[in-house]
């Protein structure tokens, strides 16, 4: 049956309370014991040992007090900042689309993975062997953190290359934490190498002079705060590193160098199909090429349309459909963007995902935004669409514009009378003069300062994706598991798809490290899910129901008492959000 928006409007705010309340519980609750650590110097490294996690769901954490870190201040980017941030990101770009670490040459044909398992009692010597399917931050993440633990592992990635392009992401603190605990040193470069958010105000902006129902209220202008967020003080209550942005392919080229040994991602090795061979007796992996390979484990890391997903939990044949040429799922080009536009429909089907009733516009433009020096990260509210934009470091924004409308559609192509075609569409959906947008609404300025930066070449469009927990369903069978996007596919409001993906990798390599014999690793794979089920069932709920709620904040507004009542409850209830993400 069909609900009617008014019975959408109650689902959403009753889901709303539910979540509310089970982040409050969690982040009052979620630890059973607590103990503080200090040190005789102002600023600490936060050792694996000292945040270690016993191994009961209900675990005690050292957490390191808040003097034992230095709370960041703002200081503007020098010159030389500004050069270095941009030229790392130029060079993993090229070394992107290098394939550097990759294996791009011939086989040896004496690859571990190519000699079959047996069950047996696992030592230094003759370690678990792991295959993880897909080189995307959440493949290589897992594959570091069973280097790390002295497996033997393998990455096979299907595209040809890792895409060249991918503006900042936020690695924020619960993410660093698990990267500090897989290897230090990848921790330490991904924050040399990225910019502090949380030094600075983040919130939400009424994107256009708002009134309400008969004037019962207050009058909102363009560009007014309606709620600001600190990350900083949950962060460091916590005993974590403040939030950083990174741009991806930097994030890749760190992870290649620090977190697996040269040769070990091998491009254009898209999984067909697999067979479990026994208990203890690992799993036979078939490329589309023909290749055969075999591992004590198989994990599928390899993004929303996973292949290791379709065939775990028998989905259609067009569940996984046509993939992009350019790793974690990146088309390389305007052309086959557009393709997979129209193909996404058809794998969402096939693989029960959820179109969110966003299409999504990106850039990274190289402009230093006019209110830099005080606002890290905004959102602008509109009518049935929203503006994010977040500082990207060396002097660079990026933004993205999500706009509600049917899935599959692409804009015109470029002509010579057309040059622009997406940016003239942005330049009128946040349209910051007289007659407005088709709404009527006149925008805030700051959306069309970053979209007049941004060359039409540099903004890429996507309809976005998301799905149901997969609670029943479960993420593992016998020897495979899936993790990251292919286990829980989350919107983008809470800056957590990566972050929960990094969780994954570390929480897999730390139930495998547990296995002594090969026969016990399905139970070792069950523990990971039963970890991880409910922190991001809940994460997702959030995700979710924040990106639905974010475009009826102006209908919710309009409504003497109610508008200023949500209002309060989202801003009481973001310490709580936060807590909940950082521990």
């Amino acid at each position: 049956m069909t609900m009617t928006l008014q019975q959408q409007q109650r689902q959403k705010l009753c889901v709303g309370l539910v979540v509310f309340l089970m982040t409050a519980a969690t982040g009052c609750h979620g630890f059973t014991a607590t103990t503080t650590t200090t040190t005789t110097s102002s600023r600490t490294s936060l050792s694996s040992s000292s945040l270690s996690r016993s191994s009961s769901p209900s675990f005690s954490r050292t957490r390191l007090s808040m003097a034992t870190l230095e709370a960041p201040v703002r200081t503007p980017e020098t010159e030389e900042r500004v050069k270095e941030v941009r030229e790392r990101f130029a060079s993993a770009r090229r070394d992107a689309e290098a394939a550097v670490g990759c294996d791009v040459g011939a086989d040896a044909g004496n690859e571990w993975w190519r000699q079959p398992v047996q069950e047996r009692t696992t030592t230094k010597d003759d370690p678990l062997r792991v295959v993880v399917a897909g080189g995307g931050v959440a493949g290589l993440v897992t594959a570091a953190a069973c280097h790390a633990k002295g497996f033997k592992v393998a990455i096979f990635e299907q595209a040809s290359q890792y895409a060249p392009y991918g503006g900042p992401i936020q690695i924020q603190s619960n993410a660093l934490r698990a990267l500090e605990r897989i290897n230090p040193e990848i921790c330490e470069e991904i924050r040399k190498a990225g910019t502090i958010t949380a030094d600075r105000v983040s919130g939400l902006k009424i994107g256009y002079r708002k009134g309400v129902f008969l004037g019962l209220g207050q009058q909102y202008e363009k560009g007014d705060w309606l709620v600001r967020f600190d990350t900083l003080q949950p962060a460091l209550q916590a005993g974590l590193y403040p939030t950083v942005v990174v741009d991806r392919p930097v994030i890749q080229q760190i992870l290649l160098k620090y977190g697996v040994p040269p040769g070990t991602v091998r491009i254009k090795s898209r999984i067909q199909s697999y067979e479990e061979l026994g208990q203890g007796k690992g799993v036979k992996i078939t490329l589309e090429d023909g290749t055969e390979a075999y591992a004590d484990v198989l994990v599928g890391a390899d993004g929303i349309w996973s292949s290791v997903r379709r065939i775990m939990q028998s989905l259609g044949k067009d569940a996984d459909g046509f993939a992009a040429s350019g790793a974690a799922g990146g088309a390389l080009n305007e052309a086959e963007a557009r393709r997979m536009a129209k193909e996404s429909v058809l794998m969402a089907e096939g693989a029960s995902r959820r179109y969110s009733g966003f299409t999504c516009y990106a850039a990274l433009t190289e402009h230093k935004a006019s209110n830099i020096e005080e606002v890290s990260y905004q959102i602008l509210l509109g009518k049935d669409k929203y503006f994010v934009s977040t500082d990207g470091g060396g002097e660079r924004q990026q933004w993205f514009a999500l706009i509600r409308e049917d899935a599959g559609g692409v804009d015109p192509e470029e002509t010579e009378s057309n040059p622009s075609p997406k940016l003239d569409r942005l330049l009128y959906e946040f349209n910051n003069q007289e007659p407005g947008d088709a709404n009527g609404d006149v925008w805030d300025d700051f959306a069309h300062e970053l979209l007049r930066s941004t060359p039409e070449k540099d903004i890429k469009r996507r309809d976005l994706y998301d799905g149901s927990p997969l609670v029943t369903q479960g993420w593992t069978k016998g020897p495979v598991a899936i993790c990251g996007d292919a286990a829980h596919p989350m919107m983008p409001n809470l800056g957590q798809g990566g972050c929960q993906a990094t969780e994954d990798g570390y929480r897999l390599a730390e139930e495998l490290a547990s296995v002594t014999d090969t026969k016990d690793i399905e139970a070792s794979l069950k523990t990971y899910f039963a970890k991880r089920i409910l922190r991001t069932t809940t994460i997702q709920i959030m995700a979710q129901l924040g990106s639905d709620l974010l475009v009826d904040f102006d209908k919710m507004m309009t409504i003497p008492l109610v508008g200023p009542f949500f209002l309060f409850m989202t801003q009481v209830s973001m310490p709580f959000i936060l807590r909940f993400l950082y521990t």
